[in-house]
């Protein structure tokens, strides 16, 4: 299953008898599921197994759950919210005194949320409750859907990024030779100076030189870091819920790339090449967690 975006947008609507009942839902990235439920207080009694709906298809993101509501012409009693309609009065009254054009407009008025306010002493129609968890299933289908397009683009994106990795990951091997080379030499020379003419068996220095060259080596932080780009490919092409993978991932190939720099950087001109290739390398692995926040 390729990898969802944490964002995403949907609306779906269902009709019945009692009305019109419209479900939108906006997602935004969380590092968990983060629901807000925005509903006429009609639907106040259905709002857990809502909750258990979205939960049931979505496991993380920022999710905003609006519902909207028409009932049919007398399929509810309603009652005029009076504080409500004279707070838009005295604002219509307000305007005029900008020599703005303002007239009152019931039609307009009725329209705002909260309006009409239903009578407290009247049961909600069981069809609502069926048409409420209709559309928003409708919405959620709709929403992942949305998700998984929006997560398909960004995991392509994060694999040209991961390829350039293993590019530079290439290119840093060819140099680890020329590298070592150069830090045996100045080794060899640096311990020739400190011993200034002592004498001291040849063969023993050269081991030395080779000991402390080996040490500088990158070869093993350069196979870790191709092994863990390999890895990322993988994690990509299997999807699913990768957050918590990737960013373990690119934590230990940030290390890895730190451990080469801080080991090449007496090495010579080759030092300057690696320094570049790994400079790119790290930039890349911010861009993958940058963009990798979205992921589901």
């Amino acid at each position: 299953m390729t990898p969802r975006s944490m964002t995403g947008f949907a609306r779906a609507r269902r009709a019945g008898e009692c009305g019109e009942v419209v479900v939108t839902l906006k997602s935004v990235n969380h590092r968990a599921l983060d629901l807000h439920i925005h509903a006429p207080a009609e639907f106040d009694a259905f709002e857990p197994a809502l909750r258990n709906l979205i939960k049931s298809g979505i496991s993380r993101g920022h999710v905003d759950v609006r519902i909207g509501f028409t009932p049919a012409p007398g399929a509810r009693a309603s009652a005029l919210n009076r504080p409500l309609f004279e707070a838009y009065l005295a604002a219509v009254r307000e305007a005029a005194e900008y020599g703005l054009k303002a007239e009152p407009d019931v039609q307009s008025a009725l329209r705002i949320t909260g309006m009409l306010a239903p009578n407290d002493d009247a049961e909600a129609p069981a069809e609502l409750e069926a048409l409420l968890l209709d559309a928003a299933r409708d919405a959620l289908e709709a929403l992942k859907a949305f998700r998984a397009r929006e997560g398909a683009a960004i995991v392509a994106q994060l694999k040209e990024l991961n390829s350039a990795i293993r590019r530079d990951a290439n290119a840093m091997a060819e140099l680890r030779a020329p590298a070592v080379e150069f830090m045996r030499r100045r080794l060899d020379e640096r311990l020739k100076e400190l011993l200034n003419g002592v004498p001291v068996d040849p063969q023993r220095l050269a081991q030395e030189a080779a000991l402390l060259a080996d040490k500088s080596d990158i070869a093993e932080e350069i196979a870790r870091l191709q092994l863990h780009a390999n890895e990322l490919d993988a994690l990509f092409n299997k999807g699913g819920e990768i957050g918590k993978k990737l960013d373990f991932l690119l934590q230990e190939m940030n290390r890895e790339t730190n451990t080469i720099l801080s080991k090449t950087s007496g090495a010579g001109e080759a030092a300057l090449q690696l320094t570049s290739y790994g400079l790119d390398v790290k930039a890349n692995i911010e861009r993958i967690r940058e963009q990798g926040l979205n992921l589901e």
